[in-house]
Formats: structure tokens, sequence, C-alpha cells
């Protein structure tokens, strides 16, 4: 099954705080060798986010981010797990759980009605 991993950065995190993170270069390299991390990239700050929104056929653009929170997204990758069990497990491994926050999403199977 594939999900989306999306890598959230947390601005109350100060690095160091927990010596025991993970190398992300090594996580990559592990879930690369694997075949599990299919892909994935780092995403520039949320201040250089566009929200787009269509509304009685307008066109609206929204620098940043839509959503008010704190936590933003840093980057993200797609994995190809047996279940939730091994994506939460490689979830766990990424560096940024530790000093952020990783959210895992299925995706739709294609076989499935939405």
């Amino acid at each position: 099954m594939k999900y989306l991993m999306l890598v959230c950065t947390d601005p109350d995190y100060t690095p160091g705080q927990d010596d025991g993170a993970p190398d992300v270069e090594d996580w990559v390299t592990e879930m690369d060798g694997k075949g599990i991390r299919l892909m994935g990239n780092r995403t520039r700050p949320a201040s250089d986010a566009t929200t787009v929104r269509v509304r009685d056929r307008q066109v609206l653009l929204t620098d940043g981010p839509y959503a008010e929170t704190k936590d933003q997204i840093a980057g993200f990758d797609i994995l190809e797990c047996a279940d939730l069990d091994e994506a939460i497990d490689v979830a766990s491994r990424h560096p940024m759980a530790w000093a952020g926050m990783i959210e895992l999403r299925p995706f739709w199977p294609d076989d499935e009605d939405q």
C-alpha cells in the first residue's frame, strides 16, 4: 500500500534537544535501499507557498499557507509499505518524528471506489 508521508516542522523545537535523533541522510539511504521510499523531497518554507481557490469562477490566490498552524510542511515522501504498521515503523525512524511531526496518509487503491 502506498502512503504519503508529510514531514512537518515544529518551530518550538531546538536542535540538540534530543541527541538520539537519527540522521536524515541515513534514513533516506536505508529506505531507498529497501525500496520503501519511492520518492521524496524537501519543500520551500510556508512563506513561499501559494494557496489556490476558485470561487464564483474566479481564481483566488493567497500568499502563504491557507491553514494557520505552527507546524508547517517541510517535505514529503511516498512510501510503499505492506500495511499501516510498517508505515508507522518507517515514519517513527525519520528524524523529523523526533523534532517535528510526521503525518501518514494512505493513497486510495486504484481498484477501490472513492
